[in-house]
């Protein structure tokens, strides 16, 4: 992706058919499905792509085992069957992982594990392995850690795991490839209303302050618990002050190193003491230990962890690892906001609340909103998306795209060719060929096992990837922000220095490395 020639096609475009707004999970999503279905679509980020909560997952890929034991078999099945596509279709981002729940009580194993074995019927045969029914000592041997005090047995079952970030640039990137128009950095300023319609956007560019008005028959707002922001802007002038429709809630994420888990299976702990769930999952070298579900007014881009999260967090790993992790075995915090929905119609809109747990609403004006969802089903939210935008007549009714058997931008070409690149990569067949024919290619700033960030990778994310600051690479393009904050912050200088290379004299090297170690600091502070 050159932005470039992005900001270009913006410019010269006289009106698409549909303006996404928002470049997470869900908004990436919709102008692919639209894209795919030959429409012509402009996405606008404001800041970068998944720059918000669409980076701060737990980094899983998952049919919702919680939603099972609600009843909500639907859901479940569903969320199981996007899961296979998504492995399927990037590979290279998402792989399955094994999880081991471990017994503390008699009754556990058998209660949870009958749970699974259904967890299994319902995936059939795209299920990613057996449900197994371990004894303690099998428990410990695949948990080495874990506390052994009255443990007597486990269950162990299967999921995915995922590079959340980067699958969202991949589905960007994959947009592109399909003709969409794809821009970050580029933030909406208002809406074009048209007769009480709404017929397009305006739109500033961060770097230059160019100005853009993009005219579309249909604007999407994704902009997850950004939302209701959007919806001000298409408010009429003296109408009171519209309802939110987001109910932000939380989720705190610890990473500590691998040793307090030194394994590839991940832990879940389906119960702690309020009744909530734990996870210590493996991921890309580290542990992540998480996630809270506190509800919050803050919806800041960088929201700060409330002391009772980090304390509870910790509090729950001391009691099933036998090694206690400490605020000081901290390497990095971060916190994704949850745009919970609560239904409105207060503007005597069209509201549909669908299953999948997001919502779709298309105002009186024709502004569509989509928000609540999860990352696992973020193809199937993008086809109800264009689904309700044909149904109220803003765009065409065409055929289903084929996203379902469509690989991301980086998949393997070949069931074949092999997944073990280096950690960091991500990239395959001419992909590869790219990056190793830039400067640097055996430079590593950060070697992690042959792998981690090269020269040639920051070279490669400012070139294809739209990388245009530092934090767009040692937080998103790598994921070392979300791993090490104190490493990345180290390496803030050298790769604002070759992003000055590659971006040329307009980039204010100085500037971007002084507010990515700024950034860093916040992902070591614990409240």
């Amino acid at each position: 992706m050159d932005r470039a020639a992005q900001l270009a096609r913006l410019r010269d475009t006289p009106a698409f058919d549909i303006v996404v707004i928002g470049g997470g999970a869900t908004g990436c999503g919709v102008a692919l499905d639209a894209a795919a279905r030959g429409f012509r679509v402009a996405l606008i980020e404001a800041n970068d792509f998944a720059k918000g909560t669409s980076s701060r997952a737990t980094k899983l890929v998952h049919g919702g085992v919680r939603y099972l034991a609600q009843g909500n078999v639907g859901l479940v099945r569903e969320a199981l069957y996007e899961r296979s596509l998504l492995l399927d279709n990037a590979p290279h981002l998402a792989q399955p992982v094994a999880f081991v729940m471990p017994s503390y009580r008699w009754w556990e194993r058998g209660f949870y594990g009958i749970g699974l074995k259904m967890y299994d019927a319902l995936a059939g045969r795209r299920g990613l392995g057996d449900t197994q029914f371990l004894s303690a000592s099998q428990t410990m041997a695949l948990l080495p850690t874990l506390r052994r005090d009255g443990l007597t047995g486990g269950v162990k079952y299967w999921d995915g795991q995922f590079d959340d970030a980067r699958l969202a640039l991949a589905i960007a990137r994959t947009a592109e490839s399909q003709g969409a128009c794809v821009v970050n950095h580029c933030a909406v300023t208002g809406l074009v209303r048209e007769d009480g319609k709404v017929r397009g956007l305006r739109a500033e560019d961060g770097e230059s302050g160019e100005t853009f008005m993009l005219r579309a028959g249909c604007v999407v707002n994704a902009t997850g618990v950004w939302v209701d922001s959007i919806r001000e802007m298409d408010a009429d002038a003296g109408a009171p002050r519209r309802a939110p429709i987001v109910a932000p809630s939380q989720g705190v994420h610890l990473v500590v190193d691998r040793a307090f888990l030194p394994t590839d299976h991940a832990l879940l702990i389906p119960k702690t003491q309020d009744g909530r769930v734990l996870f210590a999952v493996p991921w890309m070298g580290m542990t992540v230990l998480g996630t809270t579900d506190t509800p919050s007014d803050d919806i800041a881009p960088e929201p700060v962890p409330f002391r009772s999260e980090v304390e509870f967090i910790l509090g729950e790993a001391a009691g099933c690892l036998s090694r206690a992790p400490t605020r000081a075995d901290v390497r990095s915090v971060w916190v994704g906001l949850r745009p919970l929905v609560r239904p409105s119609d207060d503007d005597g809109a069209d509201t549909k609340g669908i299953s999948r747990e997001h919502t779709v609403i298309v105002g009186r004006s024709g502004l569509v909103t989509v928000t609540g969802g999860k990352w696992t089903t973020y193809r199937a939210m993008a086809e109800d998306v264009l689904e309700r935008c044909a149904h109220a007549g803003l765009i065409e009714a065409r055929p289903a795209s084929a996203t379902a058997y469509l690989p991301l931008v980086g998949a393997p070409k070949r069931s074949s060719e092999s997944l073990s690149q280096p950690p960091g990569e991500h990239l395959y067949g001419t992909e590869v060929e790219r990056l190793r024919a830039l400067p640097g290619a055996d430079r590593w700033l950060w070697p992690v096992g042959g792998g981690g960030l090269s020269e040639a990778m920051v070279r490669f994310a400012a070139r294809y990837e739209m990388a245009r600051t530092v934090e767009d690479v040692l937080a998103r393009r790598c994921r070392l922000l979300f791993l090490d904050a104190a490493r990345a912050a180290s390496l803030a200088d050298e790769v604002a220095r070759l992003l000055r290379d590659e971006l040329g004299e307009g980039f204010d090297a100085a500037a971007s490395a002084a507010s990515f170690e700024a950034l860093a600091a916040h992902y070591l502070t614990l409240p």
